[in-house]
């Protein structure tokens, strides 16, 4: 399509991808949507972003990024059916972190038939220079079905412009504030005055309190920065919450381990998030669903685990919280995935991690590229530094001996000693 164009699409659920090649010095990107009536959203709930990644109402879910072979896609999940019948318009736009839209080779926008996995519509979005925001699409009703058009505008002021453009309250700095005038000179005393006797007026209704704002921040580790301190960014108290989720990139890999025949992945997929805990009093032990190892969050050893997803979707995926308001106790904390069956390694698998405190910004990752045969990964690995509670991102692929359990190998990878025993879900 070229810029300014128009499609039809199907009323449907769409995948919307946002795509471009990765390299050195290439920024990140991260897509976006907002929903608007008359040109603007209704409320902050109508911005759909990585850190608000579904709408309330299901029409659009932030689904999180893959990289296949240097090419990288962040994508949505658009169902245009669901979409409320006031919204006239999904904005569809993408952000640059760590540099501008010119230093983003290919960059386009590709809306696909989820059922069918077919195109729907596709722009290659081309001249883009200081640009650090770009509305590349937009979905708009005409005469009772949705079109797609190619917009291709773009914004010097990145997402906070891009955002606050469409009416999203945006949290910002504090300002100083102005000073104040000096009052005035006193003026002369009136006359006396005969005053009637005050009527009572009934307080005013109690008014909601308003919204919080939408925070843009958030951390990406990396190999050449692969450590946060959650104390320095605010976030070393409340509940942090960890998820995994994932996506397959290939059809078949892998064996079925109860049925002994090459599968999909994703037919019998089932990963397991985990913990390895050491706390500050020695003791030592494992969250995960083998043995039914939930774990509990307001009693040692603070962490829970919330159930077993075998989706991979970014709104559930597998969730770990920890109780940071505990943080004294611990001493360290690993973070960790098995696969329990459908697969027999991590090759072809694509999953991100993200870790979400209560106070802070959200801290995410991707896994790197699985070349072993690996049926476990440590994820990522918090330490109790003097009250500094740091992340480190471990993206670490591991083999087991013969005959040695996945749990066992981490164990053994970061020493934590622990007499281990078999066990089932």
């Amino acid at each position: 399509m070229s810029k300014g164009s128009n499609t039809p699409v199907p009323t449907a659920a769409l995948r919307v991808e946002v795509g471009w090649r990765s390299g050195p010095g290439v920024p990140d990107a991260d897509a976006s949507a907002l929903l608007l009536v008359g040109g603007k959203v209704r409320s902050d709930g109508d911005f759909v972003f990585y850190n608000q990644p579904v709408h309330s109402s299901g029409a659009i879910r932030h689904e999180g990024k893959r990289n296949d072979g240097g090419r990288v896609t962040d994508s949505l999940l658009v169902d245009l059916a669901r979409v409320e019948p006031a919204i006239e318009t999904v904005i569809l736009a993408a952000s640059s972190d760590g540099g501008s839209f010119g230093q983003v080779p290919d960059l386009y926008i590709e809306v696909r038939d989820a059922a069918q996995d077919t195109v729907a519509a596709r722009f290659d979005s081309s001249g883009a220079s200081v640009e650090t925001a770009f509305v590349l699409g937009e979905f708009y009703r005409r005469q009772g079905a949705w079109k797609f058009r190619a917009v291709g505008q773009g914004y010097g002021s990145g997402l906070q412009g891009l955002a606050t453009d469409y009416g999203i309250t945006v949290d910002e700095p504090q300002r100083t504030a102005p000073a104040v005038a000096p009052p005035p000179p006193p003026m002369p005393p009136a006359p006396p005055m005969t005053v009637a006797p005050p009527v009572a007026v009934p307080p005013p209704p109690p008014t909601a309190p308003p919204a919080a704002p939408v925070r843009l921040t958030k951390v990406t580790l990396t190999k050449a920065a692969p450590s946060v301190s959650l104390t320095k960014q605010g976030g070393a108290s409340g509940q942090l919450r960890v998820n995994l989720n994932w996506q397959v990139r290939k059809q078949f890999s892998g064996w079925a381990s109860k049925l002994g025949r090459p599968v999909a992945m994703h037919d019998d997929l089932d990963l397991d998030l985990c913990a390895l805990y050491e706390l500050s009093d020695g003791r030592k032990g494992v969250v995960q669903a083998l043995g039914n190892a939930f774990g509990s969050l307001h009693q040692p050893p603070y962490i829970h685990l919330d159930g077993d997803d075998r989706t991979g979707a970014v709104s559930t995926g597998e969730n770990l919280t920890v109780n940071l308001d505990h943080k004294n106790d611990f001493r360290r904390l690993l973070v960790f995935v098995t696969i329990y069956e459908g697969a027999r390694s991590f090759a072809d698998l694509n999953a991100t991690v993200t870790l979400q405190p209560q106070h802070g910004a959200p801290i995410d990752f991707s896994l790197d590229e699985c070349t072993v045969p690996s049926p476990v990964c440590a994820l990522a690995l918090i330490t109790n530094n003097g009250g500094d509670l740091v992340v480190q991102r471990e993206s670490r692929f591991l083999v087991p001996e013969r005959g040695v359990s996945p749990q066992r190998t981490v164990d053994y990878a970061y020493g934590w000693g622990m007499n281990w025993t078999p066990g089932r879900k």
